[in-house]
């Protein structure tokens, strides 16, 4: 099992315990990083002992390194990278665009920027040596396409139907950007992470082996994910809306409109940077997997009722 999987498992079980250790990894200052420096902090980790004394090295390596390959993960999906290049995306799309066109730019951006980090971040153990296939890459481009048009429909609505009451356009505006990228990124990370639920995914013993290859696993890994993630971004949309439409209604805001935008903006930046270490806690991510739940091959192994997996981010 890699070094990374195991610190998860020595500290990382409760919610709060997560939450910190990802307060620490997700510092932008990280990124400033060399790949040579990353690779040599995460060959420096071995036993217990290592990693509680060389704890910059463990930080890089745990923000860094894939944990089933042992490669570099790219700069741009790199966790500490995730607020600083998606929150202009975010806010930028749910700005109350006059057309469609900038509508679907921005969602484009985002829904680009969301499969690239779901695919990068994802559970390759069962891919030791494959190439990204055709199908892989009709996949995320397919949900891409999907989810650009889909985030962009309350847009839609209000110009092809001619939009023009101030409730009904609060509603396209405020309301339904909502329960929408919430579904938009729960179907990003399901769709994109779909072969890990059809081919499976690596599953160890209490003592780091591994057994062999779960499906059972794969598809928890994946839905515990994606609702993460539809939580992560459910919220984001959530808060500032909702907080926008409450202070309209008062003095100050019916007599300075103009507060209300950057409003916006510093409240979805704001919220998002505060639920991004939420919902990265929200599940485990060295997961487990009780032995009843597993393929009858497998439960043989599961000596202490349950085996243990990499939920991927």
């Amino acid at each position: 099992m890699d070094p990374n999987l195991l610190h998860w498992r020595s500290q990382g079980q409760s919610f709060l315990s997560r939450v910190q250790i990802w307060l620490n990894l997700l510092d932008p200052t990280v990124l400033l990083s060399s790949d040579a420096e990353i690779e040599r902090s995460h060959s420096l980790l071995g036993g217990r002992e290592k990693r509680e004394k060389d704890a910059p090295a463990l930080t890089l390596a745990l923000s860094s390194v894939h944990a089933d390959s042992g490669a570099v993960l790219p700069l741009v999906f790199r966790p500490p990278a995730l607020l600083p290049i998606s929150a202009p995306l975010v806010v930028a799309s749910f700005l109350p665009h006059n057309t469609v066109k900038p509508a679907l730019f921005w969602q484009f951006l985002l829904q680009s920027y969301s499969a690239g980090f779901n695919y990068a971040n994802r559970n390759s153990s069962s891919e030791q040596g494959k190439q990204t296939s055709v199908k892989q890459l009709l996949l995320i481009a397919g949900t891409v396409s999907y989810a650009t048009c889909a985030g962009a429909l309350p847009q839609i609505f209000i110009n092809r139907l001619g939009v023009r009451s101030p409730p009904i356009q609060t509603f396209f505006r405020s309301i339904l950007p909502i329960p929408l990228s919430a579904a938009l990124a729960f179907f990003n990370v399901f769709t994109v992470r779909s072969e890990e639920s059809e081919t499976g995914i690596r599953v160890f013993d209490s003592d780091g082996n591994p057994v062999g290859i779960s499906k059972a696993a794969g598809e928890k890994a994946v839905r515990d994910t994606a609702l993460s993630r539809a939580a992560l971004f459910g919220t984001t949309a959530a808060f500032p809306n909702l907080l926008v439409l409450l202070l309209k209604r008062t003095r100050l805001f019916q007599r300075n409109s103009l507060l209300v935008a950057p409003l916006r903006h510093i409240s979805v930046a704001f919220v998002l940077g505060l639920m991004i270490p939420v919902s990265f806690s929200l599940f485990p991510q060295l997961g487990t997997i009780k032995k009843e739940e597993l393929e009858e091959d497998l439960q043989a192994a599961a000596v202490d009722g349950q085996l243990f997996y990499h939920r991927g981010l």
